[in-house]
């Protein structure tokens, strides 16, 4: 079935990690014809990602930046028109865990890094792509969030919150451009072991702990980002012309709102 993204120029934020859910959203996308501009805070890590997509034989550059700040998300705008000359698709999907435990006992330093990261990028990286998709009347937008944002979770209340955030905002910015041949949605992973789960020497945090919702999940699986990336290339593509502003779990049914 084609999906029609032959050409396509997206940009996925936070794609370098080899074992993310950008990463696996850039190759599928790549081996469904899009040309990839791949963000990342690392540089060496998208320039990994870009060198596997130019091996399957499409275009793809590596941008550093860090999505929470305005001026560096600029600069990558202008880098990726001066390379492709547009950017058909965007999938913010950059983030991190932070400021974790009980409220009163984390730092606001952390507050702000986390929300920086995981709403501010967001809105950076869609204020900056919006206006070259109003021109041409076309695009797509995919926001990765959590289901966390949709429930709350102790001790995980800024990143909860902020995930809410990313699904509050996704709606009304669906609303706002889906008349000008723009569609915004939104995914919502289910447990996985990327690096979100690791510890800076890439071992689990906590294997007793994944463990035991592996086994409260219906489908007795940790979401693969293969899965999330499936879902993400489905929702920039044709086939879902009519689906705006949803908020979907990708999640093996461990959450069914």
């Amino acid at each position: 079935m084609d999906l029609n993204l032959s050409d396509k120029v997206a940009l996925i934020t936070g794609s370098g990690s080899q074992i993310g859910f950008g990463h696996a959203t850039a190759i599928t996308m790549a081996r469904e014809g899009c040309n990839i501009i791949v963000n990342d805070i690392n540089l060496d890590a998208a320039e990994q990602t870009a060198g596997e997509i130019r091996d399957l034989g499409r275009r793809a550059i590596a941008a550093k930046a860090d999505v929470g700040n305005s001026s560096q998300v600029k600069e990558m705008i202008k880098m990726a028109l001066d390379e492709f000359g547009r950017i058909d698709i965007l999938v913010n999907n950059a983030g991190a865990g932070g400021a974790g435990g009980p409220i009163h006992l984390t730092k606001e330093e952390d507050w702000e890094k986390t929300i920086n990261l995981l709403f501010m990028g967001v809105m950076n990286c869609t204020k900056a792509v919006l206006p070259g998709m109003l021109e041409r009347k076309y695009g797509k937008i995919v926001n990765i969030a959590s289901g966390l944002g949709r429930t709350g979770s102790p001790n995980n209340s800024v990143y909860a919150s902020c995930k809410g955030a990313v699904i509050t905002f996704t709606k009304s910015i669906a609303a706002e451009v889906a008349d000008k041949g723009i569609n915004v949605n939104c995914v919502c992973p289910g447990l996985s072991t990327t690096n979100f789960l690791r510890g800076p020497d890439g071992e689990l945090r906590s294997p007793e702990m994944v463990e035991s919702v592996r086994l409260g999940i219906p489908l007795k699986r940790l979401t693969e980002p293969q899965d999330v990336a499936n879902m993400v290339t489905f929702l920039v593509s044709d086939l879902a012309g009519d689906i705006v502003g949803q908020t979907i779990g990708v999640n093996g049914g461990n959450s069914m709102i």
